[in-house]
């Protein structure tokens, strides 16, 4: 089962009782200035950036596996009140940067 949710490109795919997830919230983190041959990009992340988006992706690491459990478990994620807690969590993780 496929479940597309209307905020942040979050889809569950969920098959027996597991599943995965993908979103569009993670950071892209160029490490070094090899890694510009991959993306395209001219610039690659310092420490500070670096230690930033690490930060962020591990939170949002943590809401995403929330989400997918919580999927696999047959609570409705797609539920206006669910939406809107996903919402109020990847604010929070956004205040906190």
């Amino acid at each position: 089962m496929k479940i597309e949710l209307p905020c942040y490109g979050i889809v569950v795919e969920i098959e027996n009782g597991a599943g995965s997830i993908t979103d569009d919230l993670h950071e892209v983190i160029r490490y070094d200035p090899d890694s510009l041959m991959l993306n395209g990009s001219d610039e690659w992340d310092g420490p500070e950036d670096i230690a930033w988006k690490e930060s962020h992706n591990s939170m949002i690491d943590g809401i995403t596996s929330l989400i997918l459990a919580h999927a696999c478990a047959g609570i409705n994620v797609k539920s206006p009140a669910y939406i809107e807690g996903i919402e109020t969590a990847v604010e929070a993780c956004a205040q906190y940067a």
